[in-house]
C-alpha cells in the first residue's frame, strides 16, 4: 500500500516491536528505515556543513592575525587579509545554503514518509481498532507529531554543527593560551547540570502536552463531524465548554512548561558569559605584561561566541528533542498495533467462486464483552436469498460485519465456498462479500467518483453503460441526473447535500457495480418509501440472479422478497423457513415481527 503514497516508496515499513524492545532501540534507530535511504544527502550535506564550519573557525583566527600584522605592527598589507576575509565569508554563505537545505530536504522527506507509512498502516487496522482510539488523537499523531519529528530532525544537525563548532574552538583556544581557555570555559559544568536538570523535567510534560493537543483536535473533529446533532439537541454550548475544558488542560501543560524554561533556560544562555568577562579580565592583564597579543584578544572573544551558540539554543533543543520523543512513541504506538485481520501466509487462492456461506457455531462478542452471537449454524446456498430477521441487538448487524471479516469470530468458521475467511485475502472476502449499510458513507467527491470507488478500473474513465445499468438498478439514475451536473455534481461531506434515501441508493448503486457473489443489504433501503422500494427490487431481481444475497430485514416487504427467512434471537438461530411458513408456524417470529416492523406497514397477525 506504500507505494501508493507520495513519497513513501522510498521507505521501508518501519517494523513492529514489543514496548520494551522499542525504548532499548530508541526512536532515531527505529526510524532508520525511513532515515537510510535519505543517507548520502545527510552525509553530503554534513560534509558540506563541516567545511563551513572549517571556514567559521578559521576566521576568528584571521582576523586576530590581521589586527596583530597590520594595524598592531603595520609589518603587513592589510589587503590580503581583507580580500581572505571576504572570499571565506562568500563560500561559507554558499556552503550554508547547500547544507541547510539538504537538511530540511531530508527532513521533510521523511516527515512525508512517516506520515504516508502511517496513513497506510491507519488503513490496514480493523474495526475494533477504531473502536477503542478517537479519531481526533489519530489526526493528531499524523499530523501534529509527525510534524515535531520533522522539526527536529531538520534543527538537530544544526545544533550539532554548533556543537562541533564549539569542540573545535575549544582545541584552538587551548592552543593559544590554555589559562584564558580554562577561564572560558569555568562555567560550562554549571551549564552541563541546568541542561539536564531541564531535560528530566521536560520529557513528562511533553507527552502530556500532545496528549492534551490530540484531546483538543478531539473535540473539534467530534463536534464539527457531528454539528448537525449538536445543533439539532441545542448542545452548543455544551461544546464550547468542553472544548474550554481541553484547551485549559493544555494550557496548564503549557504554562508548567513554559514556567520551567523561564527558570533554567535563561542560566543555560547565561551561564558561558561569566567566562566572557573572565576572559576579558584576565586576557586583558596578559596584554599588559606583554605575554599576549591583542589578537588573541579580539580572536579569543570571537571564539567565546561560537562556544556559546550551543547554549544559547540549548533549552530550545532539549524542549523539541524531548517533544519529538514524545511524539515519535505516539507514532510507534500506531505503528507497532498489529491489524488483527491480516492475510494468511498461505493464502487459497482457487476456489469456486459460486457464493456459498456456511457459519458453523459461530460466536463472537465485541472487546471483552459477553457473547452477542452464541453459537450461530446456518448454510446460505449459492444463488439463494435469505433474510435475517430479529429484535435489536440480536446479531443481526453484527453477522453482517462477520461475513465480509471486518471482525474474526471468537469461535467456529466462516466458509466462502468451503474456505474459511482466515483462508483467504482479505481483499478476496470484501470483493467477494459486499455489505451495503443502512447509513452509507459517501466522500465529499462527484457523484460518479463515488459510484466508481470499488472500481478502481473505472475511476476517471468515461461514463459507461456498467455505471449507467448499476445506476438505474438501485433507481439512482432520477436524482442523478436531475442533479445540476448529473455524474459530475459534488455531493456534501459525507453526502449532507443528498437525502438520507438517494445516500442508500447511490451506495447500493456503487455496491452492485462491483458484482460481488455475496450481496448483504444490513436495511440499505431503510430510508426510502416503500413506493421506491418496490422499484428498486423489482430492478434488483434480474441482477440477484445467481447471486447469493442476505437481507438484514426490518421491514416486511424485504422480508417477503427473500426465498427463505432466518430468525436470529439471543446470537442463535432458532427459526428458519419461508416467510408464510414462519408465519402460520412460529410464535416467536411473529411476535418479533410485531415489535420490528416499521410503522408504514401491516403488522402480520
Amino acid at each position: 500500500m506504500t507505494d501508493l503514497l507520495p513519497g513513501a516508496g522510498a521507505a521501508a515499513a518501519i517494523p513492529p516491536v514489543a514496548a520494551s524492545e522499542g525504548l532499548r532501540l530508541g526512536w532515531i534507530r527505529r526510524l532508520w528505515p525511513v532515515l537510510g535511504p535519505q543517507r548520502w544527502i545527510v552525509i553530503g550535506s554534513f560534509a558540506v556543513g563541516l567545511v563551513a564550519l572549517s571556514i567559521s573557525v578559521a576566521v576568528p583566527t584571521i582576523v586576530g592575525l590581521t589586527i596583530d600584522r597590520t594595524i598592531a605592527s603595520t609589518a603587513s598589507p592589510l589587503e590580503p587579509f581583507l580580500v581572505a576575509l571576504v572570499v571565506l565569508a562568500l563560500a561559507r554563505g554558499v556552503l550554508s545554503v547547500v547544507y541547510r537545505y539538504g537538511l530540511y530536504r531530508t527532513a521533510y522527506r521523511v516527515e512525508v514518509d512517516v506520515r504516508g507509512l502511517l496513513f497506510a498502516h491507519l488503513l490496514e487496522q480493523t474495526f475494533s481498532f477504531y473502536d477503542r482510539i478517537q479519531t481526533g488523537q489519530l489526526i493528531s499523531r499524523a499530523q501534529s507529531d509527525v510534524r515535531s519529528v520533522q522539526l527536529y530532525l531538520a534543527v538537530a544537525p544544526l545544533i550539532l554543527t554548533a556543537v562541533l563548532s564549539f569542540v573545535v574552538a575549544i582545541v584552538v583556544m587551548l592552543a593559544t593560551s590554555i589559562p584564558l581557555t580554562l577561564a572560558a570555559v569555568v562555567a560550562l559544568p554549571g551549564v552541563y547540570a541546568v541542561g539536564v536538570a531541564l531535560r528530566n523535567r521536560l520529557f513528562p510534560l511533553s507527552w502530556i502536552i500532545q496528549g492534551r493537543q490530540a484531546e483538543v483536535t478531539g473535540v473539534v473533529e467530534e463536534s464539527i463531524a457531528g454539528v448537525r446533532v449538536v445543533q439539532a439537541f441545542g448542545a452548543e454550548s455544551r461544546q464550547v465548554e468542553a472544548m474550554a475544558n481541553a484547551t485549559r488542560r493544555l494550557r496548564w501543560a503549557n504554562v508548567d512548561q513554559g514556567t520551567i524554561r523561564a527558570r533554567l533556560a535563561p542560566l543555560l544562555e547565561n551561564l558561558p558569559r561569566v567566562g566572557s568577562v573572565l576572559v576579558l579580565l584576565l586576557g586583558g592583564w596578559l596584554v599588559i605584561e606583554g605575554r599576549l597579543e591583542i589578537g588573541a584578544i579580539v580572536a579569543f572573544n570571537s571564539y567565546i561566541v561560537l562556544l556559546q551558540i550551543p547554549f544559547r539554543f540549548l533549552g530550545f533543543f532539549l524542549i523539541l528533542s524531548q517533544r519529538a520523543r514524545a511524539s515519535a512513541e505516539r507514532i510507534f504506538e500506531v505503528l507497532d498495533a498489529a491489524p488483527e485481520i491480516s492475510d494468511p501466509p498461505v493464502p487459497v487462492t482457487d476456489r469456486e467462486r459460486a457464493g456459498r456461506i456456511e457459519l458453523r457455531n459461530v460466536r463472537f462478542g465485541y472487546g471483552d464483552g459477553d457473547d452477542l452471537l452464541r453459537g450461530v449454524d446456518l448454510t446460505i446456498e449459492p444463488g439463494e436469498s435469505v433474510a435475517i430477521v430479529g429484535t435489536s441487538g440480536s446479531g443481526k448487524s453484527t453477522l453482517a460485519r462477520l461475513l465480509c471479516r471486518y471482525y474474526d469470530p471468537r469461535d467456529g468458521e466462516i466458509l466462502l465456498d468451503g474456505v474459511d475467511l482466515r483462508d483467504l485475502l482479505v481483499g478476496d472476502v470484501r470483493a467477494s462479500v459486499v455489505v451495503v449499510p443502512d447509513e452509507p458513507f459517501l466522500f465529499s467527491a462527484s457523484l460518479l467518483d463515488n459510484l466508481t470507488f470499488g472500481r478502481p478500473d473505472l475511476i476517471g474513465a468515461p461514463l459507461g453503460e456498467q455505471v449507467r445499468n448499476a445506476a438505474a438498478a438501485a433507481d439512482a439514475t432520477g436524482f442523478i441526473e436531475a442533479s445540476d451536473d448529473g455524474y459530475d455534481t459534488v455531493v456534501g461531506e459525507r453526502g449532507a447535500t443528498l437525502s438520507g434515501g438517494q445516500r442508500q441508493r447511490l451506495a447500493l448503486a456503487r455496491a452492485l457495480l462491483v458484482e460481488p457473489e455475496v450481496l448483504v443489504l444490513d436495511d440499505a433501503l431503510s430510508a426510502i418509501d416503500v413506493h421506491v422500494e418496490a422499484r428498486v427490487h423489482e430492478s434488483l431481481d434480474s441482477l440477484r440472479a445467481g447471486r447469493t444475497t442476505v437481507f438484514i430485514a426490518h421491514r416486511l416487504s424485504t422480508i417477503t422478497l427473500a426465498k427463505r427467512v432466518v430468525l436470529l434471537d439471543d446470537g442463535v438461530v432458532v427459526e428458519t423457513g419461508t416467510h408464510a411458513r414462519l408465519l402460520e408456524t412460529s410464535a416467536r417470529y411473529r411476535e418479533v415481527l410485531a415489535t420490528t416492523l416499521t410503522t408504514d406497514e401491516d403488522i402480520p397477525t
